[in-house]
């Protein structure tokens, strides 16, 4: 009887409080992730469009590293205008910003095949294409900075770009561990 009445008040307080249990399901798949605490900050926003949804989570966390996929870029163009560089570094900053267009692009790849994903019999193949897009959006954001050895390039170009790694391996684990994970399920 205790426990029958501990559900019930669970379950009302989660009706009543749905934001509190949207806060649940986003803080325990951040804590799944690489970068729990980067998770979190750029997916808390979204929380009430998210709401207890793996596969809106998953489109979130995607969307959110495209977006600041094209944001590195252009601060990486920004910064190509506006410093003064070697011709060393202008390439390796140029080769840079053509790895970072190419990981915008697979990304925005993988999130057109999240919209075909179905049940059915192309679910693998779908699963299977997305994280080939996203994964290849990882390679070369590491391929990125494999130029910058230069003190100026090492320091404040790296953490831009370091940053929008990490948002795209959380992204790509939140697509891993919570939406992929679901629909192998069902």
């Amino acid at each position: 009887m205790g426990r029958a009445i501990l559900a019930w008040l669970i379950l009302l307080s989660l009706a009543i409080c749905p934001i509190k249990s949207n806060t649940i399901f986003l803080y325990k798949s951040c804590n799944k992730t690489l970068y729990p605490q980067l998770c979190y900050v750029y997916l808390s926003p979204f929380i009430s469009r998210i709401g207890t949804s793996p596969r809106l989570l998953a489109q979130t966390a995607l969307a959110a590293t495209l977006s600041t996929t094209r944001s590195t870029s252009k601060n990486l163009t920004i910064y190509s205008r506006t410093h003064k560089i070697t011709k060393r570094e202008s390439g390796a900053l140029q080769d840079c910003l053509e790895e970072i267009s190419d990981s915008a692009y697979e990304l925005h790849i993988s999130m057109v095949e999240m919209g075909k994903v179905r049940s059915g019999s192309d679910f693998l193949f779908n699963m299977n294409s997305i994280e080939t897009w996203v994964s290849a959006a990882l390679t070369d954001d590491d391929t990125c900075t494999d130029g910058f050895s230069a003190k100026s390039m090492n320091g404040e170009l790296k953490n831009v770009v370091r940053k929008q790694k990490l948002l795209a391996t959380n992204g790509t684990m939140v697509f891993k561990t919570k939406w992929r994970y679901q629909h192998s399920m069902s």
